[in-house]
């Protein structure tokens, strides 16, 4: 078995290049490891009957440094973006119209929508692709000119179809700003701190949504008010491009690109506590994934990759369940109500219909803020569970408040024949409980999906996740509407309640509990099935102090924190 933390290094590297060597050409190699160790008896009734048997190199136990905190919040502006353009949007397609000439109809307003979402889609797989050659700090940098270029052209539009090409340019700095933000955090945090860290990336979409909720309300009678709250978008992309000329990338990214020096300098940097020798051993570890993913032919190292995240069990199950998480994420209907919330409050009656959208995206915002906290200690499984039933309940009293006020949306307009003030109280309610619900867990989990994969694989398995969710996100945004239209609110909201339903039986069976491990013992986990009751109580005893292990010596279980 190979020495994690063998003192000669010549020796640490000489294995790592033999054993290389003898399983790059074997489909099966991975196979001869495992009559390995296991990393816990898989017979203890008790967490405390785990017992580790090979440690990996973890450099501190202290709480994140300040600088992975401004790191952190730096990326984090990118969520910021991804949430100002679903705020913003939803309080413009308002007043839009009146710009124009003209209302806009049902069609026009998903067009619009739905164009930031097709764009996302394309850069969050393309992104994936080349990740691991560009860097994550230079993508970001290309999202912010993306992002600015797409606000400039919609703050000059004339006609819907500028608005739309404006829009689709935007998706394509969200998209990338999407799939990067989450990933460059997860490589920069402790794993003790990881959740935490990634919700600030959720932070960043709750309190963009929030924001732009709260300049649209109050923009919302001002003259050509939503050209204002477009341009004001461009303030943080800008931001974020001159910040990062001065920051470094993660220290993985620089392993990959044989930049030991500078990914040394990294890890000291944001793990000012760690001894010198931890932080030698963690460049090890990290250039050991590196060792048995090289390839000097990119597109063949690419090609390579893709084979291998469908090929190989325990990567394909961490891309099935990323994956069903995202697109669990848009099913649900959350980003619908928020692309259109303005527009059912109109519909159903409320004059100030920006106004109560700003309440559900502030009730969105202080629940992420509980889930910041929350998230650790309860677990990823836990929430997620939690947030996916309470979803469900919510969602039905929506449909079932929808059917008493007996609504009928047609073409832009909405006629109500059923009593609007009591159950239109009763749909607030139940819309402001629903996104509550999903703000605790449904509305984070996902983004954690970086954590599922080993080095190798992480890029390109990240943007297939992040795709799953824009492409989800563009077949609601663009038939949200037509739904209310054609199947009735009643319908649209039980459709929404099924897939939850679905969702919750998925997650219960399938979903291991991650929270507190590391990125290795998350792959052991994803090795030969899901594991889900052994994942809780390897994740108990890691919460009580346990030090972190590895199951088996495999090219799918040697991946770094």
């Amino acid at each position: 078995m190979l020495g994690l933390f063998d003192k000669d290094p010549e020796k640490t590297q000489q294995t790592l290049v033999e054993r290389e060597r003898n399983t790059s050409n074997s489909p099966s190699a991975a196979a001869s490891y495992t009559s390995s160790l296991d990393m816990y008896s898989h017979d203890s009734s008790s967490s405390k009957d785990l017992k580790p048997t090979v440690s990996i190199t973890t450099l501190s136990s202290d709480k994140p440094s300040f600088l992975v905190i401004f790191l952190t919040a730096l990326a984090s502006i990118s969520g910021f973006m991804f949430g100002y353009d679903t705020g913003y949007i939803s309080s413009a397609l308002v007043s839009i119209g009146k710009s124009f000439g003209t209302e806009l109809s049902y069609g026009e307003e998903q067009f619009i929508t739905a164009a930031t979402s097709l764009g996302a889609f394309i850069t969050a797989l393309l992104s994936g692709l080349i990740v691991d050659f560009s860097g994550r700090k230079p993508l970001l940098m290309i999202s912010n000119l993306m992002f600015i270029v797409g606000a400039i052209i919609q703050c000059a539009a004339e006609s819907v179809w500028t608005m739309i090409v404006g829009r689709f340019i935007m998706g394509f700095g969200v998209g990338i700003g999407s799939l990067i933000s989450p990933l460059y955090i997860s490589e920069l945090a402790p794993s003790r701190y990881r959740g935490r860290l990634v919700v600030l990336n959720c932070l960043g979409i709750t309190g963009g949504q929030l924001i732009a909720y709260a300049i649209g309300a109050g923009l919302n009678h001002v003259h050509n008010g939503w050209r204002i709250l477009v341009g004001l978008s461009m303030i943080p992309p800008a931001i974020q491009f001159v910040a990062f000329l001065f920051l470094p990338d993660t220290p993985r990214y620089l392993i990959m690109r044989n930049k030991t020096e500078a990914a040394e300098k990294v890890l000291m940097r944001t793990n000012p506590h760690a001894s010198l020798e931890n932080i030698k051993l963690k460049i090890l570890d990290l250039q050991e994934e590196d060792l048995l993913s090289e390839c000097k032919n990119p597109f063949k190292k690419w090609w390579n990759t893709v084979l291998e995240l469908h090929r190989v069990p325990s990567n394909f199950r961490a891309l099935f369940l990323s994956c069903a998480l995202q697109a669990i994420q848009q099913y649900t209907g959350f980003n619908s109500l928020m692309y259109f919330s303005s527009t059912i409050f109109k519909a159903i009656g409320f004059n100030n219909s920006t106004a109560v959208s700003l309440i559900v995206a502030g009730t969105n915002f202080v629940f992420t803020v509980f889930a910041f906290f929350i998230i650790d200690k309860i677990g990823r499984r836990l929430i997620l569970l939690i947030s996916i039933f309470l979803m469900t309940c919510f969602l039905v009293l929506n449909a079932i408040a929808f059917h008493f006020i007996e609504i009928t949306f047609h073409h832009n307009s909405a006629v109500v024949l059923g009593n609007i003030h009591t159950w239109g109280i009763v749909i607030i309610v139940s819309m402001i409980c629903f996104v509550a619900s999903y703000a605790i867990g449904l509305g984070n989990v996902p983004w954690q999906q970086s954590e599922m994969f080993p080095q190798k694989v992480r890029g390109i398995g990240t943007s297939y996740a992040t795709a799953s969710n824009w492409g989800g996100s563009l077949i609601i945004s663009a038939t949200f509407l037509t739904m209310l239209e054609n199947i009735t609110p009643t319908g649209t909201f039980s459709l929404f309640a099924g897939f939850c339903v679905l969702s919750f039986i998925l997650i219960f069976f399938c979903y291991p509990e991650l929270s507190n491990l590391e990125l290795e013992e998350v792959q052991e986990l994803l090795t030969g099935g899901f594991h889900v009751k052994r994942s809780m109580q390897l994740a108990k005893a890691r919460k009580n102090g346990a030090p972190p292990a590895i199951e088996k010596d495999t090219p799918e279980s040697l991946n770094s924190v």
